[in-house]
């Protein structure tokens, strides 16, 4: 029994020492199927991916996914927190739990209580000195446990601020994408937004950023996975919803827009397409495993391709005829649109349509509008003018 104990014990203490160091400090993607971390995400995040769907009102199930992020990380702390207190016990026990306790009484359970208490007594380091250690080797397994419990602490207080620097940095671009694309985001209205002279720079400004921006959430959501369970502040605003939105405009740029920004729209198009794969991977979350499930959720029926063109129809940027267009935009669909699929079904994060509906009370139509009125009232300016679309641009000679 003792000796079973003993293992126990130190597979415990193992366990949390190895999977603290790969979730915190080791920045690199995460392995092992029987992680502490994989397993208690699995035990925590299915029960309430498959309660939440069944709250009526959308603000409370919207919430309660948005707490998860948090709350997980609380109690995954705790978790390695009560494995190592039991860990360390188990070794006392093995020992022959040599402690005096005043209030401990016979038996190997009431032996086990102490050995937890000045277990966790140790890792918190209270030090009260009530129980006294009668041999070196428990004596040494004390202040080892007490190193751990210093080290612990230092951890969380180092860990916490790299999590939500990354969250901050990740959600900024997301905001700023609002004005851009709108809210919730989408190819057609980032176009359209684009759609005036010097637009096709703009947007390649834009997409460079997006670029770079993919990158950073390779990096920092591969490393710290519990970051993609963080939801963005607003409902119709999600890490996701914008990853999409930026390759479905590259793909619109590479297969069917014509226009000097589709070099760039392929470079951006790679590394988003790598965040998004690399992410389902990191999840378990493979592609859809057939092509009629992923034809089942299709984002763009082909009916709906013409409409696609139609809400672009007014975008100064050249639309290629060729009736191949449609089938290219289908082939670059396929190479992320199945990944981000399956990932949007596990996170319970929706995707962004391709061209959103007509609005009565459109923003930024009211503000081009406001602008227009602008530009007529001053008799077309001596400074600049504005485009089509509200974007104020200097004035040629």
């Amino acid at each position: 029994m003792k000796i079973a104990a003993l293992v126990a014990g130190v597979l415990c203490f193992v366990a949390v020492v190895l999977d603290a160091f790969q979730t915190i400090i080791l920045p690199q993607r995460q392995k092992g199927q029987l992680r502490i971390t994989r397993v208690f995400f699995i035990l925590t995040w299915a029960p309430l991916a498959a309660l939440a769907p069944k709250i009526v009102n959308k603000r409370n199930r919207e919430f309660l996914y948005a707490a998860y992020g948090p709350l997980s990380l609380i109690l995954l702390l705790v978790v390695w927190a009560v494995l190592l207190i039991f860990g360390f016990a188990l070794m006392f026990f093995a020992l022959g739990s040599p402690l005096s306790d005043t209030l401990s009484g016979s038996g190997n359970w009431a032996k086990f209580r102490t050995d937890l208490y000045v277990s966790g007594t140790s890792l918190f380091t209270l030090g009260l000195g009530d129980v006294v250690p009668h041999s070196l080797l428990t004596r040494a397994l004390i202040v080892l446990e007490s190193g751990v419990g210093l080290g612990f602490v230092a951890l969380v207080i180092g860990y916490l601020p790299v999590l939500y620097q990354a969250f901050s940095r990740r959600e900024i671009n997301i905001a700023l994408l609002d004005s851009r694309a709108g809210s919730p985001p989408n190819a057609a209205e980032l176009l359209r937004r684009h759609g005036f002279a010097g637009g096709q720079e703009a947007l390649i400004t834009l997409l460079a950023e997006w670029e770079r921006w993919s990158a950073e959430i390779l990096e920092s959501h591969i490393s710290y996975p519990i970051l993609c369970y963080y939801r963005s502040q607003h409902d119709t605003q999600s890490w996701l919803a914008a990853l999409v939105a930026i390759l479905d405009t590259c793909s619109l740029l590479v297969a069917v827009v014509e226009g000097i920004s589709s070099r760039q729209a392929q470079l951006t198009f790679v590394m988003a397409r790598h965040a998004l794969i690399d992410l389902a991977n990191t999840f378990g979350v493979q592609e859809a495993s057939d092509w009629e499930n992923w034809n089942a959720f299709d984002r763009l029926p082909a009916a709906d391709f013409y409409q696609l063109c139609d809400a672009l129809g007014d975008v100064e940027m050249q639309l290629c005829g060729d009736p191949a267009a449609a089938e290219r935009l289908h082939t670059m669909r396929a190479l992320y649109e199945p990944y981000a699929l399956s990932l949007g079904d596990y996170l319970k994060l929706p995707l962004p349509v391709w061209a959103g509906p007509k609005r009565d009370k459109d923003q930024w139509a009211v503000l081009t509008k406001l602008r227009s009125e602008a530009q007529a009232a001053s008799g077309g300016g001596q400074a600049g003018r504005v485009g089509d679309h509200g974007f104020l641009h200097e004035e040629e000679h």
